[in-house]
């Protein structure tokens, strides 16, 4: 979708409105569902349950019933060993392992309703950009798209050994609830409904990525989930 989809135009006519011009550069690839203190079997498990999830999924997640905190990354582990809070979500097991939330989190679930992946970009003032030489502005996209695919194949490379070394350490892996997932999506929904109705930007953008979601949907379900269902038939 950003690259053969319209959905680096449509962004970057957001960003225009700041004066600035954005490049993607990063992506995390798939993430996990967070950590938990317990172990969650029915929505009624998240009822009042203190999740530090910022931005959308912190909206989503409030719907179903968890209160929702945002904190630094730093001040997670301190606020998880202490009881502040019963659970977190972060990135993967790559950059969860560093930050230590197995010790005082056993239970990690996956997958991330709220986050499959995490585009980064990199954000440029128009007004440079327009005064940089042609061949820097080139190389700057060189340099870019290069470290957006470079970034995603590091991940894809260290999560599995990370998960691995998670289970070996104990941790308990599990798969969201069915029923939790499909409210997840169900309030996911209606949150983004809500949202286009006020806002014409946001209307644009959502109704464009959701347009070309759809085309693709059965090629995906066909060719990358047929095969991955049979190739990973279990975790």
């Amino acid at each position: 979708w950003m690259r053969y989809g319209g959905g680096l135009e449509l962004l970057r006519q957001v960003y225009a409105d700041f004066g600035v011009l954005q490049f993607p550069g990063g992506n995390t690839g798939a993430q996990m569902g967070g950590w938990f203190r317990k172990e969650i079997r029915t929505l009624a498990d998240l009822k009042g349950l203190r999740m530090r999830i910022p931005g959308l999924g912190g909206l989503v997640m409030g719907r179903l019933g968890v209160v929702p905190q945002t904190l630094a990354a730093g001040d997670i582990y301190p606020a998880l060993e202490r009881g502040t809070i019963d659970a977190t979500e972060f990135s993967g097991p790559y950059d969860d392992e560093k930050l230590g939330f197995y010790k005082v989190a056993r239970y990690y679930y996956y997958p991330s309703f709220w986050e499959p992946s995490a585009q980064l970009s990199f954000l440029v003032s128009q007004r440079e950009w327009q005064r940089l030489p042609k061949e820097f502005q080139e190389a700057f996209q060189v340099a870019a798209a290069e470290v957006n695919l470079t970034m995603m194949a590091k991940y894809d490379a260290q999560n599995p050994p990370a998960l691995n070394r998670l289970l070996k350490a104990g941790v308990r892996l599990r798969r969201w609830p069915a029923e939790i997932m499909r409210k997840a999506l169900e309030e996911a929904r209606v949150l983004y409904e809500e949202q286009a109705a006020k806002d014409a930007t946001y209307r644009k953008v959502y109704s464009a990525y959701w347009a070309f979601r759809n085309e693709q949907y059965r090629w995906f379900a066909v060719a990358e989930l047929g095969y991955e269902s049979f190739a990973f038939p279990t975790v």
